[in-house]
């Protein structure tokens, strides 16, 4: 075989392991920043700073915590015993039109402050849970599934839809949804279940770093003032 067979060979070979690379980069969705106790991807422990794909199933144990830090800047501070789903997210600085930020809560409690996506691209945002779909406006806010849904939104804004229509929910408010066919309803922070509030007090306590937009930093005072 000769040197330019050779040479031609040498530069498929490496021009494959690039593409493989930069595909495998282009799928990762997040990265984990912060984590304590056992957090795992289906039986796989998680390590700190691993980066997680698009299409991946996260789960906290008893008295476990994670915080997810996506490419775009949103944050997600997952709550002990909770199961979360990165469903479908696509994220290019340079290609809004092909932005996508599909997320499914199955268990559990969760904060949620958007980024870049949830800034510019706002009705490609969801977060499913099993009684709505909440759309999220430049958004700091939690949700915990007990049976209903919770929600308490710190900055911003989030509407939750189903069968039964839309509630909207602004800054320092809180609501309930009891099932896929029930409407929303707003209730006051004091007709929080004990479990619930407990878990949006330490929720709402995660100091987080500031998101590429900014919003993590201007929601931070809203939160400690929630906290307290």
């Amino acid at each position: 075989m000769n040197n330019s067979i050779l040479r031609t060979l040498a530069w498929t070979m490496m021009a494959g392991f690039t593409a493989l690379a930069t595909a495998a980069q282009a799928q990762a969705a997040a990265s984990v920043v912060s984590m304590r106790g056992d957090v795992r991807i289906g039986t796989n422990p998680v390590a700190l700073n691993q980066r997680v794909m698009s299409g991946t199933t996260l789960s906290t144990g008893a008295g476990a915590q994670a915080v997810l830090r996506f490419d775009d800047g949103q944050q997600v501070v997952l709550n002990e015993t909770t199961t979360f789903r990165i469903t479908d997210f696509r994220y290019r600085e340079a290609e809004p039109r092909n932005d996508r930020a599909v997320f499914d809560l199955l268990q559990g409690a969760m904060r949620f402050v958007t980024g870049i996506v949830g800034s510019r691209s706002r009705n490609s945002v969801q977060l499913r849970i099993p009684q709505a779909t909440i759309g999220i406006r430049g958004t700091d806010f939690m949700v915990a599934l007990v049976n209903p849904a919770y929600m308490q939104v710190i900055s911003g804004a989030v509407s939750a839809s189903n069968a039964a229509g839309s509630l909207v929910l602004g800054a320092n408010t809180v609501g309930t949804v009891a099932s896929a066919t029930s409407l929303g309803v707003t209730i006051p922070a004091s007709a929080l279940p004990g479990a619930v509030s407990g878990a949006f007090n330490g929720l709402s306590a995660v100091q987080l770093s500031a998101a590429a937009t900014g919003a993590v930093g201007g929601a931070a005072g809203g939160a400690s003032g929630a906290a307290a």
